[in-house]
């Protein structure tokens, strides 16, 4: 069966995770996968760019590397990037073909949509890559990301989200998500002090090196950053990202230039993709707080939609300042919110909303909420 058919049979969501299942099919093929150099990637926010970031930096430097992220926005290729570019079609389906025959039937059945498709990211890694960044999905400790030994650990910021799978409290997700930690890694800066607490017992827990991505470089290079950042017109968010991706950089041995950045492509992560209108697929609140802060000066039209177990709610609180106009995108997802559910949110805060229809030259557009919401704008355009 070909891979888009095979993974169409598998649900891209579950309300109960089966933890033990994918470390021991893993176990049993493990001797088919030659592991390149992993830097695993776990957090809550700044995943993407930063591994991105790290991938681009190690790519243009000579080596051979693939970055594994998700969700993808477009198509499914977006996940696995080896050398500068989305996987093609006919190397995806090679690989596909060449892991059916390496699974049992019955554990090619049951692995889910996320632990497949690892497995054949991991699978292609290892033939075509020396390096790759890694980017857990929801978890941390469980992740199916975690199996595989690495050399290096990258936690992005920690905050609130997937609570019904991470825990209620910042401690429990934090604590789940660092328990992912058995090597030496780098703190990116973080928003709430348990984290570097947690982080500090969890390396001490297992004897490894814990290094700060906010000091690890010499401080003519943050300010060379600040300058950098400020002259592309990157949002302020990406300083924190592109400090730890370098941070990494040099932890693996390589020095740092900020040159290297130049031709970076960050696809939906606060992209400008016309003139008034910016994508990002963030989808929660310290992903607001950051878009708050990039647009703390315009007032915006935002195209927005949201998951019934997100918190759209305080999404919107936060956002309020920002807000000329809510526009209501349909994703289409059995997952999405009632509409009459978030137009009470709206109503609530005394925001305006109507459905979106088409982008307006004299509004400032942003599209926010989810990888969804972003896929269905760019459908509709």
């Amino acid at each position: 069966m070909e891979l888009e058919n095979f993974l169409n049979l598998k649900p891209l969501y579950y309300d109960k995770i089966d933890y033990e299942r994918f470390p021991k099919i893993y176990k049993k093929i493990e001797s088919n996968f030659k592991l390149p150099k992993i830097i695993h990637i776990v957090g809550t926010n700044a995943k993407g760019s930063t591994g991105r970031a790290l991938a681009h930096l190690l790519y243009v430097s000579g080596e051979k590397i693939g970055h594994y992220s998700s969700p993808h926005i477009i198509k499914f290729n977006e996940r696995i990037w080896i050398n500068g570019k989305d996987i093609n079609d006919a190397l995806l389906e090679k690989m596909h073909q060449k892991l059916q025959t390496i699974l049992e039937k019955k554990d090619s059945e049951v692995l889910s949509y996320f632990e497949y498709t690892t497995l054949l990211a991991m699978l292609i890694f290892c033939e075509y890559c020396d390096f790759v960044v890694l980017e857990a999905g929801l978890g941390g400790e469980y992740d199916a990301t975690n199996v595989f030994k690495k050399v290096l650990s990258i936690i992005t910021p920690i905050g609130y989200d997937h609570q019904s799978f991470l825990g209620d409290t910042l401690e429990d997700i934090a604590k789940t998500k660092l328990r992912s930690i058995n090597n030496d890694t780098l703190l990116a800066k973080q928003y709430e002090d348990i984290v570097y607490d947690l982080a500090l017992q969890r390396v001490d827990k297992v004897k490894k090196n814990l290094y700060f991505a906010q000091s690890f470089l010499e401080d003519s290079f943050y300010k060379n950053l600040a300058q950098f950042i400020k002259k592309k017109r990157y949002p302020l968010f990406f300083y924190d990202n592109f400090s730890t991706a370098f941070s990494a950089f040099k932890l693996l041995g390589f020095d740092v230039d900020l040159k290297l950045l130049e031709g970076l492509k960050l696809f939906g992560r606060c992209q400008k993709i016309a003139p008034n209108v910016t994508i990002d697929v963030g989808h929660n609140p310290m992903a607001a707080v950051a878009i708050l802060n990039h647009f703390r000066t315009k007032k915006v039209v935002l195209v927005y939609n949201s998951y019934n177990d997100k918190e759209y709610e305080k999404i919107l609180c936060i956002l309020k300042p920002i807000i000329k106009e809510v526009q209501i995108i349909n994703i289409e997802n059995e997952r999405e919110v009632l509409k009459t559910n978030l137009e009470k949110v709206l109503d609530f805060y005394d925001i305006n909303y109507s459905s979106y229809n088409k982008i307006e030259r004299d509004n400032e557009y942003l599209v926010f909420g989810s990888f969804s919401v972003v896929e269905k704008f760019l459908e509709c355009q």
